[in-house]
């Protein structure tokens, strides 16, 4: 039966919640600057307050989306035969839900305050697009993207590109490496001549290299060159 082990643990409860605080904090004083605020006029104040308040809230969510080790373990699935290393459904499927958050706040404040037009879109640009460019949109171009590695194959899909091998019609496995670094790319050399390369930097596996390699390196001494 497969187990999920956790190989990077979240950040400690403590760490996470002083470094949102701290993020809350200077992203609600800094948004001031997008209402529209009469020096002379301070009988608005904590109807302005609470606008900034909700702006610190939505970067705090930004923060959840794109610091994954704040919210979200690092999980493989494990079993007799081997390790699979995918991208968790779960995970994304939250990070979008949470995401939706920011740009019904971003609106609220747009038709309930008056908001200097063009601060307001720098800030509502950044906090929307961000988590998209950096987390949400390779999720889900990769969302059904793993690679699994067994005592007896090697499995893999990445969009178009899938195989399954297994390890007695394997020739030579090689790791590339630069500059004496390895680099995502893992060449299998078949017994027919065929040469497959597996991406996985296209499979948005980073946070899995140590691990993947390591597999590698104690399961397949046999092939490695």
């Amino acid at each position: 039966m497969d187990e999920v082990k956790k190989i990077r643990p979240t950040y400690p409860m403590n760490f996470s919640i002083g470094l949102l605080v701290m993020v809350f904090i200077i992203a609600a004083g800094l948004s001031r600057q997008i209402f529209h605020i009469s020096p002379h006029d301070h009988s608005h104040d904590m109807f302005i307050y609470f606008g900034m308040f909700l702006v610190g809230i939505a970067v705090v969510i930004m923060a959840l989306i794109m610091w994954e080790e704040i919210l979200f373990p690092l999980k493989v699935k494990s079993g007799k035969e081997g390790m699979v290393f995918r991208n968790h459904r779960t995970k994304l499927k939250l990070q979008i839900l949470i995401y939706f958050s920011i740009p019904a706040i971003f609106a609220f404040i747009y038709f309930t305050y008056e908001v200097n037009l063009i601060r307001y879109i720098i800030w509502t640009a950044i906090c929307t697009m961000l988590p998209i460019a950096g987390k949400i949109a390779s999720g889900v171009n990769n969302y059904n993207d793993f690679l699994k590695l067994a005592h007896e194959y090697i499995e893999y899909k990445n969009n178009e590109l899938e195989g399954l091998y297994r390890t007695e019609d394997i020739e030579k496995i090689f790791l590339s490496k630069e500059e004496g670094k390895l680099v995502p790319k893992i060449h299998l050399l078949l017994k027919t001549n065929e040469d497959i390369v597996i991406d996985l930097d296209e499979m948005e596996l980073e946070d899995f290299y140590d691990s993947i390699f390591a597999f590698i390196n104690d399961h397949y001494k046999h092939l490695l060159k």
